[in-house]
């Protein structure tokens, strides 16, 4: 099994990789492969909404989003992490997720998703819930830990002295693991649930 992690901090070693080294520790004890996608500080623009993808299949703007697509349809599980500004996500990160999920077209139903932030004090709950509606429009079910996913810290190191912060990440990690893992066996015996067609509906007249 494998879990696709996302660095969305412009610090590829600072608060918000601590917590997701913590989760990484956990994951190789329970037998499974991470790998962490560094993109707070890459240029990535948002979506323009041009429709592109529809058709081509892949982003229009070829960069670290279309690098990323065969990642996350490979991977069995999702983990987002975000420094927190203003009370929400790393625009960068934003912009990245936004044209991620929009541009493609594989199923992600039953992948697992998980996010966390870091702030020095407030904002995280907003920026937590942000991150989390990627997941549930996908039909991502999404893992909970002990706890609002969160960690503390505001210099680079900090969050490493958060000793509550840690331990969520920890049990967040071990959560997913079984929620994967208990997928993985729901799958094999009973497939995943049944798809209707989508109906779409606005009430513009």
């Amino acid at each position: 099994m494998k879990v696709l992690m996302v660095n969305g901090s412009p610090h590829a070693k600072g608060n918000t990789y601590i917590a997701l080294h913590e989760m990484e520790q956990v994951f190789a004890g329970e037998g499974i492969e991470t790998e962490i996608l560094q993109v707070g500080s890459q240029g990535i623009r948002g979506c323009i909404g041009c429709g592109a993808c529809k058709t081509k299949g892949k982003c229009v703007f070829d960069d670290m989003v279309n690098e990323a697509a065969p990642k996350l349809e490979a991977c069995d599980g999702l983990v987002v992490g975000s420094p927190v500004y203003y009370a929400s996500a790393n625009a960068t990160l934003v912009a990245f997720l936004t044209r991620l999920f929009y541009s493609t077209s594989f199923d992600k139903t039953m992948k697992v998703g998980a996010s966390v932030v870091a702030a020095r004090r407030g904002g995280l709950s907003a920026a937590f819930d942000e991150l989390n509606k990627f997941f549930t429009i996908a039909g991502m079910p999404v893992a909970s830990g002990q706890y609002w996913n969160s960690i503390h810290g505001r210099l680079p190191g900090e969050a490493a002295q958060d000793v509550e912060g840690l331990q969520i990440m920890r049990t967040l990690a071990r959560n997913m693991a079984f929620l994967m893992k208990s997928i993985a066996l729901g799958k094999a015996e009973y497939g995943i649930p049944q798809k209707e067609a989508a109906q779409q509906m606005n009430f513009i007249r």
